[in-house]
């Protein structure tokens, strides 16, 4: 056996807008997903794991690049802008060719590189093709697919038969790769379009999760509670909706399309003989969107969703299944971010940190995977932009059992303690001064380290008589 075949091969699964509470070895009860539940007691299910953004772009920026979404310049899913009580703030619409992505290096390191599915870091000259992946399959600008069912109208994946549906097609492209790899060890970088809008489902999964939210009497259930008006002058005329209970049927189904495609591509591995000798990661790029849009499904007991700086919408699910390096039935509570994935891939693959990877935010889990924990050590978040979902513009640290959250529209502070209150529900800013003070601190000095750019305020009011 040659050394490069000693190597693992790195199956990077990512997946756009899946909730933390979406799988059912996180708690899920409506949604089910067997093999994802398998591939957890395979391996270490981590239940601290964050985006670095409560948005798509940003997060894919800072895995490819190793760094902080503020560091990158991009901040926000590209094409988003937005303004209310703030002003926006410009970001980079592209993942920027100088950055020396986790592609590049892992190819340089000797890896086949195999980008499929959602990409969504810039146009034509910053595809998965010029960002260091011999292979791009799906990959291009947008943000999620006009049709998940064919055709599809993604100008890199040319449409199957009619009626293929997207999650089956990318995934049989994915199997495709691995089954023709030869002994190269390889990096498949797996990152679908689901569970995004829009919601489209198999149609016999959505009728078979209809009659399941009657029998659990969900039908029944005021599912939805009408909040308060979107802080967005171009939504200001709507208001926050949001979602209480997991039960949407075409949710359900898309979950379950997923989770069933990750089945095929493990009992691919396996059929192939280099499951053994395969790194497999699963992870979501945002919190699930619970809040607008059709708020399709819940997080609780994480509060909010997708756009917020609350955990719902940055907190994750996180399986991690190595053979012969990381324990199986692991549940581990050690903080992760998503800049971490470049480092520990290096490590895994014995590759040198290279040069380029000066400003390096992520830090190598390895150790927390082999060994059961990690070094302790903050986590940061810059979102200076309003999303889609009623989330305002901030920026939070969170280190061991503390979270604080600044919000820019009026800079006020909010803590939690995460450990004793999941949900958010209770703001220790005044009852703990002191460490309110310390990590309210130790915040402002990354911003300025990142050289964040701070939204000002808006110097115009929105005017009731105009439309949208």
């Amino acid at each position: 056996m040659n050394q490069a075949s000693l190597r693992p091969n790195i199956v990077f699964v990512l997946i756009d807008d899946l909730g933390w509470a979406d799988l059912g070895c996180y708690g899920s009860t409506f949604y089910e997903t067997p093999h994802l539940d398998r591939l957890a007691a395979a391996g270490a299910r981590f239940t601290d794991a964050y985006a670095a953004a409560p948005v798509c772009s940003p997060t894919r920026a800072s895995i490819m690049s190793g760094k902080y979404p503020a560091r990158v310049g991009v901040t926000q899913w590209i094409g988003g802008h937005a303004v209310g009580r703030l002003r926006d703030v410009p970001y980079f619409r592209e993942l920027p060719m100088e950055e020396y992505s986790l592609a590049r290096a892992l190819r340089d390191g000797g890896y086949q590189t195999w980008h499929v599915g959602k990409w969504h870091l810039g146009e034509r000259r910053t595809w998965p093709d010029r960002h260091g992946f011999d292979v791009n399959v799906g990959g291009c600008g947008l943000g999620h697919p006009p049709s998940y069912v064919s055709p599809y109208g993604i100008p890199t994946l040319p449409d199957g038969p009619p009626g293929e549906y997207l999650t089956d097609r990318l995934t049989d492209e994915a199997i495709k790769l691995v089954e023709n790899a030869g002994e190269q060890p390889f990096f498949l970088n797996l990152w679908h379009y689901a569970v995004h809008t829009p919601i489209q489902a198999p149609e016999d999964l959505v009728g078979r999760y209809e009659q399941k939210a009657k029998t659990l009497g969900l039908d029944e259930i005021d599912a939805i509670k009408p909040g308060e008006p979107m802080p967005t002058w171009h939504q200001r005329h709507q208001h926050v909706q949001r979602r209480v209970v997991q039960s949407d049927p075409g949710y359900a189904a898309m979950v379950e399309n997923l989770d069933a495609n990750i089945g095929r591509l493990l009992d691919a591995l396996d059929r192939t003989g280099k499951a053994d000798n395969t790194l497999v990661v699963f992870t979501s790029d945002n919190g699930g969107l619970a809040t607008s849009e059709g708020s399709p499904t819940c997080n609780a007991p994480l509060a909010e969703g997708k756009g917020w700086m609350y955990d719902g919408g940055l907190r994750v699910p996180l399986i991690v299944r190595w053979p012969g390096t990381v324990e199986p039935n692991n549940v581990l509570p050690d903080l992760v971010t998503s800049p971490d994935f470049y480092p520990t891939f290096l490590d895994a693959a014995g590759i040198p940190r290279p040069a380029q990877m000066h400003e390096l935010d992520g830090q190598s889990i390895l150790a927390a995977l082999t060994e059961g924990h990690a070094e302790d050590r903050p986590i940061f978040w810059h979102y200076p932009h309003y999303g889609n979902q009623g989330g305002t513009p901030g920026a939070a640290i969170r280190e061991g059992d503390w979270k604080l959250v600044r919000f820019f529209e009026d800079n006020h502070i909010e803590l939690y303690n995460l450990v004793d209150d999941i949900a958010e529900t209770h703001d220790l800013a005044d009852t703990k001064p002191g460490v309110a003070a310390r990590l309210n601190a130790k915040l402002g000095h990354w911003l300025e380290d990142v050289q964040a750019r701070i939204p000002a305020p808006n110097p115009v009011s929105a005017y009731a008589d105009l439309p949208g």
